[in-house]
């Protein structure tokens, strides 16, 4: 029965810490960075962004920022109502939701010139929760059943609850 709990207690650390886990992509990397050299519809299509992932904006700030912006501010390449602006040159932007994000450079020409990338962050594949069911059963699905029921031994750790 120990063996069993211990195997249990290294298999639930091992699911806490996978979904814990998140890529860190450096904005056109490997060939290129936050520059006019770089073809940013080519790099964002050969990722697959998740929710909680990074994104890193590295460039010259005398030369180049970032702006998160609308779909049509992207489209239009206008400057005029950013939803952030980044300006440091080592920008962290964090993807908190599974939605589209558009991203430009604000220096005069640069969007039009090709500096501004798409980013379709879908759900993470560690995701804690279940993906939901399909089906007429899908509602009326039993709740899971415990591991064990003899023995209460509860073990917490990263706001994980474990009865054993």
């Amino acid at each position: 029965m120990a063996a069993r709990r211990t195997i249990l207690l290294a298999v639930a650390a091992m699911a806490v810490l996978s979904t814990a886990s998140a890529a860190i992509y450096n904005v056109g990397e490997p060939s290129g960075a936050w520059d006019l050299n770089t073809n940013y519809n080519t790099w964002a299509s050969s990722r697959n962004f998740q929710t909680n992932d990074q994104i890193v904006f590295k460039y010259s700030p005398q030369a180049h920022n970032v702006l998160e912006v609308s779909k049509a501010d992207y489209d239009s390449c206008s400057t005029a109502s950013p939803v952030t602006t980044l300006n440091f040159g080592n920008d962290v932007v964090t993807l908190t939701a599974t939605s589209t994000r558009y991203f430009i450079c604000g220096f005069p020409g640069h969007c039009a010139g090709g500096m501004k990338v798409k980013i379709d962050v879908m759900p993470s594949s560690s995701s804690t929760s279940p993906a939901p069911a399909s089906g007429p059963s899908a509602t009326n699905a039993p709740p899971p059943t415990p591991v064990s029921t003899t023995t209460n031994v509860e073990a917490t750790g990263f706001g994980l609850t474990i009865l054993l």
